[in-house]
């Protein structure tokens, strides 16, 4: 019977209804997109960074941990020393990166390291760089912003010729020549962002890594180490707390929305519940039957979310595939519901309790 009253009440007021399920299911999309966009986008770098190929990651001893933000240059020379100096290292390279879109980087390398550490970049289309002011950009920047081959891109206020659309999940979106990138940023003395360490055996990780930290004053991290701590999200400043917060403001919409729209529910509905109180319905009945609606707005509307937390991933796919990566999460479904759910439970109690303490007669009365 409780179902029965719960569905009918949900059907003769559809706008109400349906008003109810959107104004739910927004934070459960905002909660799902948020947390879908971290994951690709630390997902995303983890496999480009493993695609480098190498066992070391050799950066300044000040830098910090992230996404090429924390970055502190170095002398190129160093390049030179790991190649001959440094025991069992078999490559070194050197990469010089500068943001030029958050999160989007311009990656200098020398493209003939690269493909002796790792293969070199799979070509959609196009080529290699040959001369100076090529440019190499992945499958989904030159999606993004409709390249084609032959076009001219301006970055950092210089002119780069597209020679080569690349394959993604190898170090870079965005490639051009290390020297040519130095130079635009006019570089006295050239200097790098990062240096990869390709060994003879991966044994000799932590003989190599002690060998460094004595002889330099550099900071050498083993590539596994450095993506677990860099593309961690419980290592990324203020990301968890920003996710918490998102959480909160889920709740507390969910919470405003049902009160609302319960309290509406009820304010139109005194008479039928006069009637139910008259005919036996107890308090824990009717406190029942508005909690009862609450959850099923609360389930509807996290639904909804669902659903339109895909809409989010499809359009920042056709529309920013480069700068922002959004995976679906199905493992944050129940847990989204379930904020939900505690949301809507929370706003339906003082309704509900209002609506549990009417007096028959009163609300027999009531026109």
């Amino acid at each position: 019977m409780t179902a029965k009253l719960v569905f009918e009440n949900l059907k003769n007021k559809p706008m109400r209804s349906l008003l109810s399920f959107l104004l739910i299911g927004v934070p459960v999309t905002l909660i799902l997109t948020l947390q879908g966009l971290s994951s690709g986008m630390l997902n995303d770098a983890k496999a480009r960074a493993r695609g480098v190929g190498a066992d070391i990651l050799v950066r300044a001893s000040n830098s910090t941990v992230g996404l090429n933000t924390g970055a502190i240059d170095i002398p190129e020379k160093y390049v030179n020393y790991f190649r001959t100096e440094v025991p069992h290292v078999k490559l070194a390279m050197g990469v010089f990166n500068r943001i030029i879109d958050l999160p989007l980087v311009v990656t200098g390398l020398n493209l003939d390291e690269f493909n002796a550490m790792n293969g070199g970049f799979n070509y959609a289309e196009g080529g290699p760089l040959r001369a100076p002011d090529d440019i190499l950009v992945d499958t989904l920047y030159a999606k993004q912003k409709k390249l084609h081959i032959g076009d001219t891109i301006t970055l950092l206020g210089h002119p780069w010729h597209l020679v080569g659309i690349i394959e993604g999940g190898k170090l870079a979106r965005i490639a051009v020549s290390l020297k040519t990138l130095q130079q635009v940023l006019g570089q006295e003395s050239p200097h790098v962002t990062w240096i990869y360490l390709k060994l003879d055996n991966p044994a000799n990780i932590d003989a190599v890594d002690n060998f460094i930290q004595q002889h330099t004053d550099l900071r050498a991290q083993p590539m596994a180490d450095y993506i677990e701590a860099a593309y961690n999200p419980s290592h990324i400043a203020g990301l968890s707390e920003f996710i918490y917060v998102v959480i909160a403001i889920g709740v507390v919409i969910g919470f405003a929305v049902v009160c609302l729209s319960m309290y509406m529910a009820v304010l139109q509905r005194t008479r039928e519940i006069g009637i139910l109180k008259a005919i036996g319905g107890s308090n824990g009945f009717i406190l029942r039957i508005i909690l009862a609606e609450a959850m099923l707005l609360g389930v509807g509307g996290t639904i909804l979310g669902i659903i339109m937390s895909f809409g989010a991933w499809w359009l920042i796919r056709t529309l920013v595939p480069s700068s922002l990566q959004m995976e679906i999460v199905p493992l944050w479904w129940p847990i989204a519901g379930a904020i939900t759910l505690v949301g809507a439970t929370l706003g339906a109690l003082y309704p509900g309790l209002s609506a549990a303490r009417h007096d028959p007669i009163e609300a027999l009365a009531y026109e």
